[in-house]
């Protein structure tokens, strides 16, 4: 005779030995396919839905874990906050730079409308001085004049006897030497003008060249 619980072989009658028998542990009826509770008997027990294995697992994180993620959540923010920052700085330094641009841009392009309207006077003093007219307090005014042009940048050039350059110099008159091994400024009508590299007026230039 065996317990209602247990499941095995009926004992032999008169064996005399006691009857091999096992207990049932698994937690799924293999029948029926219904959970157990923890005597072994099927049924609903009150426990969470055996179909979600993992219904009944808690994942909120506790002591040491939590802190890890609150770590993990601030580390994000804090290199979402650096990446804002530095795409900002970025931007400034862009629209920074891009300002000094255009405020060089704007100060050379008004020295050269200066430097425009002042060329009939600067070549009426360039003719002054080639041929001697210009002395005593004029000519103190014309060097605080060439002074105050330097210090914005402005240079005269055209000289005898340098090399002709069509990009800085214009030829008004072209005379032949045999001898010439270069075509050379021979005479400055009118000197040339630049401020930097920008060419505001070419020197104005009679040249002598080989044929």
């Amino acid at each position: 005779m065996t317990d209602e619980n247990t499941q095995g072989t009926p004992e032999p009658e008169g064996s005399g030995e006691t009857p091999f028998q096992f207990t049932d542990k698994r937690k799924v009826d293999p029948t029926s396919g219904e959970a157990r509770d923890a005597s072994g008997a099927a049924g609903d027990q009150g426990t969470p839905d055996s179909s979600d294995p993992l219904a009944a697992l808690d994942f909120e994180p506790e002591g040491e874990a939590a802190e890890s993620a609150e770590v993990l959540q601030a580390k994000a923010e804090a290199a979402q906050h650096l990446d804002a920052l530095q795409r900002e700085r970025a931007s400034f330094t862009n629209y920074r730079n891009r300002s000094l641009r255009d405020q060089e841009a704007a100060r050379t392009q008004g020295t050269q409308d200066v430097l425009a309207a002042l060329l009939p006077v600067l070549d009426d003093i360039e003719r002054a001085k080639q041929h001697a007219e210009l002395s005593g307090p004029m000519a103190a005014i014309a060097e605080k004049l060439d002074a105050s042009l330097a210090r914005f940048g402005v240079e005269r050039f055209g000289t005898v006897g340098e090399e002709f350059d069509p990009n800085v110099h214009e030829a008004l008159m072209h005379n032949v030497d045999p001898e010439a091994t270069a075509t050379t400024v021979a005479m400055v009508v009118e000197p040339g003008y630049r401020i930097g590299e920008r060419v505001v007026r070419a020197a104005r230039v009679g040249v002598v060249g080989p044929e």
